[in-house]
């Protein structure tokens, strides 16, 4: 494959560049208005949203996945910018890179394939919600009285909504022309043209903040390298560390099941770590995958690296040469794309299989949604991976059960179904008639798994019982996985098999 291959691919090119330039534009607010979130000067979030949408563009594990400074990121940051400083910001933003590039090295990626499907429903359909209810902010303006923001109303109202909509309606109608540019890119063009002709009095980019900048410089944190600092730091690398994996794994699922490809998790994890240990050395706020970017990208059409690749380039034009024209934009038009990303984003196909699913997973899916927009993302990721976990633990240990008989020798037979494990154990104790058995019994394992140290317990305190009167226990058809589990407890627990007779 050939260096242009490589990042070009089978894609379009005229496609990949112009998907690039429309997610740069968008890249833009988000990164300031992130920065902002962060307490940190807005050129910090676009020095982040630049080098780490290039890096991992490059050499991370999905083509066609945006990376840039988030908002799931930026809460994170808020306490230690506030309490130390934004050159602690920089410091734990190389410690983060450092661990992910530790635990893709591992390949601890593949565990994203433990999420189950409503946890990422759930996790689709909040992060819509959370894009949708941040685009609100940009219908603050600061207050006369330079009290906080407050609220535009009337005509500046009405004709940010109109523009709003017109730049919705373009994205939606302007596909059923042509394919041939982003639509996205179109609406954001033609609304742009339309303010800039009529002089219209609404909000623009340049509004939000300056972006006219110079090229990141090298510099190594101004902080004392010592043991205290790392106990500040730390805390706040794992989390963020954490936090921008399962953003950055689980959009790259959602965009896998989009584009029917298969993208690499250990590989991503590894790209995204090295982008911001980057950033970090470069005055960077650190990063990690944007859906709705992603979404943007992908809806334009674009499959290949380049669009990521252009995307970071443009942006840094931008800083370096084109400020003033991007400022210039009006905000309306960039929240008109986010709503349709948003759209675009939530599954509404699980308001039809809320009905149909079990109503455990159903709970799950709403769990999730609802912590994602309460608190964040890594909490509503983990809380519904462990309840998908617990409803599985109690569903397993309710399903085991015993066919009962007494074979033409006298020996009763307790055929199991089921896994014999920690949350099964308790049924499993309880399905034996200790008094009323014969001198031997038969446990038999041929439907049924001892899956863990709590099992091998469960035969220890059955075997003892029936011990303690006199009676034997003998296990039939163990898989060789369960008869060397067993075996290595073997001063735990007397082990005898029992084979049919000829």
């Amino acid at each position: 494959m050939s260096y242009i291959e490589r990042f070009v691919g089978k894609a379009d090119l005229k496609i990949e560049i112009l998907s690039g330039l429309t997610v740069a534009i968008a890249l833009v607010p988000e990164a300031v208005a992130f920065a902002f979130v962060a307490g940190v000067s807005p050129l910090v979030g676009l020095y982040a949203a630049f080098m780490v949408c290039l890096i991992t563009s490059i050499f991370g594990g999905r083509p066609g996945m945006i990376s840039g400074a988030t908002g799931a990121l930026a809460v994170v940051m808020v306490s230690l910018v506030a309490n130390h400083g934004v050159q602690y910001l920089f410091a734990s933003v190389i410690l983060m890179g450092i661990i992910q590039v530790i635990l893709g090295g591992l390949k601890l990626g593949k565990f994203i394939r433990l999420v189950p499907e409503p946890v990422i429903y759930g996790f689709v359909n909040g992060l819509a919600i959370v894009i949708f209810m941040a685009q609100f902010g940009q219908f603050k303006i600061p207050s006369p009285s330079g009290n906080g923001l407050e609220w535009i109303s009337g005509s500046p109202l009405y004709l940010m909504i109109a523009l709003i909509v017109v730049t919705m309606a373009i994205i939606h109608f302007f596909p059923k022309i042509t394919k041939a540019i982003p639509s996205s890119l179109v609406g954001i063009v033609i609304v742009s043209a339309i303010v800039i002709f009529f002089n219209l009095p609404t909000k623009s980019v340049g509004d939000l903040a300056s972006i006219k900048g110079g090229l990141p410089i090298f510099q190594i944190p101004n902080i004392a390298f010592n043991f205290e600092t790392l106990k500040i730091i730390l805390p706040y690398s794992l989390i963020m560390a954490g936090v921008g994996l399962i953003e950055s794994l689980l959009t790259l699922s959602l965009i896998d099941e989009i584009t029917e490809t298969k993208g690499h998790a250990n590989k991503e994890c590894i790209a995204q770590g090295a982008a911001n240990i980057v950033t970090g050395f470069f005055g960077g706020m650190g990063g990690c995958a944007m859906i709705g970017q992603s979404i943007i990208n992908i809806s334009s059409g674009a499959r290949a690296r380049l669009s990521g690749i252009v995307a970071g380039s443009f942006l840094l034009f931008f800083i370096l040469f084109g400020s003033s024209l991007i400022g210039k934009i009006p905000v309306a038009a960039l929240v008109g794309v986010m709503f349709m990303v948003c759209y675009g984003t939530f599954e509404w196909t699980s308001f039809k299989v809320l009905t149909k699913i079990p109503r455990a997973d159903a709970f799950v899916l709403i769990l999730v949604s609802v912590l994602t927009v309460v608190f964040d993302l890594a909490i509503a990721v983990i809380a519904g991976v462990i309840a998908s976990a617990l409803v599985f633990a109690w569903d397993s240990a309710t399903r085991i059960k015993a066919k009962i008989y007494v074979d033409d020798q006298g020996l009763k037979h307790y055929e199991i179904f089921g896994p014999l494990f920690f949350g099964s154990t308790a049924n499993f104790q309880e399905i034996f008639d200790l008094s009323n058995d014969p001198n031997k019994i038969i446990i038999d394992f041929k439907e049924s798994r001892i899956v863990d140290h709590s099992g091998i317990e469960a035969i220890n305190k059955i075997t003892k019982r029936y011990s303690k009167v006199h009676k034997l226990v003998c296990l039939k058809h163990l898989s060789p996985d369960c008869i060397k589990l067993l075996n290595s407890a073997d001063s735990m627990v007397a082990v005898n098999y029992y084979e049919d007779p000829l």
